[in-house]
This record gives C-alpha cells, sequence and structure tokens, in this order.
C-alpha cells in the first residue's frame, strides 16, 4: 500500500482513535453516550479513572517526545527499554479498568474504555472482546459499533465493517465521523464495497464514496482534512456521462472547486501551498498548462522544493509536446 493510501487510510480513523467515553470527552470528540448522574459514587470513580489514563497517557506521550528528542543526539534510550517503560506504566491504569469492571461489570463505558486503552498498546483482539461486551449491554450506543467497524476495516473481515458503520451512523447520523471512516473504506476496498452495495463497477464505488464524504462535509463543513479528503477523490474519478459535451471540463472544474473549498479552511500559508501543488496536479492532468502555471508560480516554501520541480519538469513536457510521464 503507497503513502497516498495510507494517507487516505490514517485520514479516515485518525479522528477517532480513541473512544469518547467521559461526558468531558464526549464533547470534544462528537462520542454521544447517555445521561449519567455526574454526582453518583460510580461515576466519581469512573471520572477517576479516565483521569488517571489519561495523565498515563499525556506522560508516555511526553516520554516519547523527549526520546526523539535525546534520539536526535545520539544518546537516546534502547527502543525495547523504553517499551518496557512505558508497559511498567500503563500497568497500574489497566489494572484500575479491571477492578473498577469487577465492581461494575455492566458499566458499558468503561468497556469501551478500556478497550480503546488495549486498542492503542497495539492488542486489537483483546480490545474487541471489550468492544463487543459493550455493544451487546448498550447497542444502541454507535461508538461501540464504528469501533469494531474499524477493527474489521484494519484486520477483515472488510465485509463485516460496512453493517457495523451503517448501524453508527443510524444510531447516530449527525456524526460526521461515522460517515467519514465509512467513505474511507468504501475508497480504500473498492472490490469489497462494489460486492456489497451491489454497484456495477469501480467508479460507480468511487462516486459513492464522495458521495458519503460530501454527507459528513456537510454535518462539518469547516474541517480542512475532511475538504481535502473530498478533493482526492476526484483524481480517480472519471465523468459519470462520459458523452455529455465538455464532461472531462466539468468534472476538472469540481475537482478544482473541491480544492478550492479545502484551500479556504487551510489554517497556514505552508498548508495552502500544499493546495495550489494539488490544483497544479489536477490541471496538468486535464492538460491546462496555462492554469497550472499560475497555481505553481504561487508555491515557494523550501518545503515543496521537490515536489514543485517535479511539476515544473512535468509542465515543461507537455508544453514541448512530449508524452506524460506523470510524475
Amino acid at each position: 500500500m503507497n503513502d497516498f493510501w495510507l494517507g487516505l487510510l490514517s485520514a479516515a480513523f485518525a479522528t477517532n482513535q480513541v473512544v469518547a467515553v467521559s461526558n468531558h470527552v464526549a464533547q470534544a470528540t462528537g462520542v454521544h453516550l447517555p445521561l449519567v448522574d455526574p454526582d453518583s459514587p460510580t461515576e466519581v470513580a469512573f471520572e477517576r479513572l479516565m483521569q488517571a489514563d489519561q495523565d498515563a497517557l499525556d506522560e508516555v506521550d511526553r516520554w516519547i517526545l523527549e526520546e526523539r528528542r535525546l534520539a536526535d543526539q545520539g544518546v537516546g534510550m534502547e527502543p525495547l527499554s523504553l517499551r518496557a517503560r512505558i508497559a511498567e506504566r500503563f500497568k497500574p491504569v489497566e489494572q484500575a479498568y479491571r477492578d473498577f469492571l469487577k465492581d461494575h461489570p455492566e458499566h458499558a463505558r468503561a468497556r469501551l474504555a478500556l478497550g480503546s486503552f488495549l486498542n492503542d498498546q497495539g492488542r486489537e483482539e483483546e480490545a474487541v472482546v471489550e468492544w463487543e461486551k459493550a455493544r451487546e449491554m448498550a447497542p444502541n450506543n454507535p461508538a461501540s459499533w464504528n469501533n469494531l467497524a474499524n477493527h474489521f476495516a484494519h484486520r477483515g473481515p472488510v465485509l463485516k465493517a460496512f453493517p457495523y458503520y451503517e448501524k453508527a451512523i443510524e444510531l447516530d447520523p449527525t456524526e460526521p465521523v461515522y460517515l467519514r471512516n465509512l467513505a474511507g473504506v468504501v475508497f480504500l476496498f473498492r472490490k469489497d464495497a462494489q460486492d456489497y452495495y451491489h454497484l456495477p463497477d469501480d467508479q460507480a464505488v468511487l462516486w459513492k464514496s464522495l458521495g458519503m464524504y460530501r454527507d459528513a462535509r456537510r454535518i462539518e463543513p469547516q474541517d480542512f482534512a475532511l475538504a481535502s479528503e473530498v478533493a482526492q477523490v476526484y483524481y480517480f474519478l472519471k465523468p459519470r456521462n462520459p458523452d455529455e459535451p465538455d464532461a472531462a471540463r466539468k468534472l476538472t472544474d469540481e475537482s478544482l472547486k473541491a480544492w478550492q473549498e479545502a484551500m479556504a479552511l487551510a489554517g497556514s500559508d505552508l498548508v495552502k501551498e500544499g493546495v495550489e501543488i494539488h490544483m497544479t496536479r489536477v490541471c496538468l492532468n486535464a492538460g491546462r498548462l496555462d492554469e497550472a502555471r499560475k497555481h505553481l508560480e504561487k508555491v515557494s516554501s523550501p518545503a515543496y522544493d521537490m515536489v514543485r520541480k517535479a511539476q515544473e519538469k512535468r509542465l515543461a513536457r507537455l508544453e514541448a509536446g512530449e508524452p506524460d510521464g506523470g510524475e
């Protein structure tokens, strides 16, 4: 799987790696959970548990960042030693989860949280056990369906991911993460999606993925990464009605419009230049060389030197009437 595919896959799942289980985290991530009495002894204990989990994650993050800094200086810790230190730090947190669930075995949100805790450590099969228990205890909670769908998308069977995402969306159609995740899996696993949705060909699958991404964007229109994911799908699309006059030009215009929408959400000049690179590629692919040059002229950051030069060479070949060798 190349970097482009991996980028899309990570984008699809990055926004939902840790399930929101406390009321505070739920507000931050958009995962909606049943209302609870925050003053009950059980919920107070659960909040303490969640804080212990977060404290451990924060501390481990600091260790990793520091280790990277030291490694750059040639004085870093051996990877095995760091992993052992991290595992030791997580032990009491896991034990606290186990103790809590021993006293409150029907606490679905704690099951969800433990599953995410285990998943973050690469213990996916153990995480699935907890998420399945949470799903059985609280079948109307979309987070467990989504988390299990993520697992099936990563580890298979992929065909099982589709109905699980659909169930999460059915339970909470206002959560863009679920739509975005499903759109990404449809895009990545097109043969499976074609079979599941009984679609005629690869292009029909791509258009379905685009529709799902657009649905997510309607819910979350200010998300730059999501807007970029929508725009990237256009690299693979062909006109729906190729015999229609100007069909190819219209599709290129749609693609450029999608990138312009992403541009409007870009948070920095560097990110904007990255969008200009994409718009250059779109124009080169369509043979719109004058437009390509205008976009490329807006890219000046040294961070894009290599990719800018590649596009300049491609533009020069096309202007000289040579075959387009791509990037």
